[in-house]
């Protein structure tokens, strides 16, 4: 299987055509977590906004994928690493060039950010385990979104919001008679449609955290260590 990150490693060696685009793309949906990590550790929203913006722009234009290897390819791992290297030596603020000389490495909405930031259990967790938290929930939501989106190309969008609030709910918990009811169909039909729709997940979560490991890694390994830390959650 080549993965986007796959194909980013392989870009060490310049043999990877769109290892450009796929280090963007990766950059792009895992952004949060930076920022996250970056207030847990003591900085404004302003300065947050700032530092995220540089950190990727200088991720895209240099060569710092140098520093990543195969042997511990996650890239959830590579851009903790990166990040805090570039907070210890690298992060020089400037008035008069800020967010990688004026030019936007990606663009953030950081009203969203603070909003979603004011919801973290900061004073329990620690800036590297905010980082953990908020990565995991990323999958988790490119997963969701995902299947949203496949459902509403079927024309199932009311369908879908209605089966995705049983997505973490215990097999004997699930009221099928009022899923069954929402759905409009039989409680058969509704045990069916709630089982097909958790399988589809977990394969769509799974397919999210194989994007972010070089090729031949234990996905499965990733897969219970972001399911460990959304336990915790």
């Amino acid at each position: 299987m080549t993965t986007r990150w796959s194909v980013v490693l392989l870009a060490q060696r310049d043999i990877a055509p769109g290892a450009e685009a796929a280090l963007e793309t990766l950059c792009r949906g895992y952004w949060y977590p930076i920022y996250a990590y970056a207030r847990r550790a003591g900085r404004t929203p302003h300065d947050a906004e700032d530092l995220t913006q540089e950190f990727f722009a200088r991720l895209l234009e240099k060569d710092w994928l140098l520093a990543a290897s195969p042997e511990k390819g996650r890239f959830r791992t590579f851009l903790l690493v990166a990040l805090k290297r570039f907070m210890a030596n690298d992060w020089r603020r400037s008035t008069a060039q800020k967010r990688g000389g004026g030019q936007s490495a990606l663009p953030l909405d950081t009203t969203d950010a603070e909003r979603r930031y004011a919801g973290e259990p900061v004073e329990l967790l620690a800036a590297d385990e905010i980082y953990e938290r908020r990565w995991a929930m990323t999958v988790l939501d490119q997963a969701l979104d995902q299947l949203g989106a496949e459902f509403s190309a079927e024309g199932k969008g009311a369908e879908f919001e209605s089966l995705k609030c049983w997505l973490a709910a215990e097999r004997g918990s699930i009221p099928y008679g009022e899923v069954a009811s929402a759905l409009g169909n039989s409680e058969g039909a509704a045990r069916v449609a709630v089982h097909r729709f958790r399988k589809r997940f977990r394969q769509l979560f799974k397919m999210a955290i194989a994007r972010t490991v070089a090729e031949g890694e234990d996905v499965d390994e990733e897969l219970r260590r972001l399911v460990a830390v959304l336990s915790r959650a």
